[in-house]
């Protein structure tokens, strides 16, 4: 459930994506904040200016917040964001910890308002395939004491 807190800070994360774009930038902006509403971080699109795919805010909080955080203070934390994460960011979302996401565009939106934003092609993928030689390095790491 969205309260007036969440909604408070979703508005910022919306302001962040039209800063973004007065930089220049995608229209894409985040925060993160603790259970008091206190905002941690917070960054916006760069992947033009970077020259950098992978230079979404929700992916950049979530490697800050695994580097910056403890796993108990990450898991209290929510993401505010400007749109839905994508599924680059998602994943690193569940990988560092964070214990919310609370969104205002979702992707079906997005796409909606803006179809050329949903345009991805799709990639084939094979597999799996040799099993015995690739869980070696596996099991190398998760059973070593």
């Amino acid at each position: 459930m969205i309260t007036n807190a969440d909604e408070a800070l979703l508005r910022r994360a919306v302001a962040i994506a039209a800063e973004a774009v007065a930089q220049g930038d995608a229209p894409f902006g985040s925060l993160l904040a603790d259970p008091d509403g206190t905002v941690l971080a917070e960054d916006h699109n760069t992947v033009r200016r970077d020259g950098d795919i992978t230079a979404h805010p929700e992916l950049k909080l979530a490697r800050w917040a695994a580097r910056e955080l403890d796993p108990r203070t990450a898991a209290r934390t929510t993401m505010y964001t400007s749109c839905q994460p994508c599924g680059m960011c998602a994943g690193a979302i569940v990988r560092s910890g964070l214990g919310r996401v609370v969104f205002a565009l979702a992707t079906e939106q997005l796409v909606e308002l803006h179809p050329r934003a949903g345009d991805w092609p799709t990639v084939p993928q094979d597999g799996p395939a040799l099993f015995d030689e690739a869980r070696g390095p596996v099991d190398a790491y998760y059973l070593r004491g």
